[in-house]
């Protein structure tokens, strides 16, 4: 296979994937996904995680209302600009993520302990490290 065939199959398999994980979640994904940017990267404006998740500022508002209200997230004033709210995660929304990718988890180590052979797992923990450098490469460019 060719390294642009190796990239389309690759692309595809691996969003599939990710996509049906997110079937084990409990929380709609706009609002896991502010979850997940504010855990990853600290405090962030509204536009900020808009434009991590790339989707629209409006988009992320919503979702980001929806997390305020459910006591989730909390907002500040910016230190550096007074017309712009800082959001953090609370406890209870650290909690909230940490339950929703401990679900996922559970439900994809269920799935690869019960359809992958014992050499099909060592195969698949082998290709992590192989991932995670594609991953670092293409952050870089």
């Amino acid at each position: 296979m060719d390294d642009q065939r190796l990239a389309e199959e690759l692309r595809a398999t691996i969003g599939h994937l990710v996509r049906t994980v997110r079937g084990a979640d409990t929380m709609p994904s706009g609002e896991a996904a502010v979850l997940g940017h504010l855990d990853r990267g600290g405090p962030l404006t509204t536009a900020d995680v808009a434009h991590r998740w790339g989707v629209s500022h409006q988009s992320a508002a919503r979702a980001v209302k929806d997390l305020l209200a459910q006591g989730l997230v909390r907002s500040e004033a910016h230190p550096s600009d007074g017309r712009k709210l800082l959001l953090h995660l609370t406890p209870a929304g650290r909690d909230r993520l940490a339950a929703e990718r401990r679900r996922r988890a559970d439900w994809l180590g269920a799935a690869i302990g019960e359809a992958l052979t014992p050499e099909e797992r060592h195969t698949l923990a082998a290709a992590l490290p192989l991932l995670g450098r594609l991953d670092t490469y293409l952050k870089g460019k």
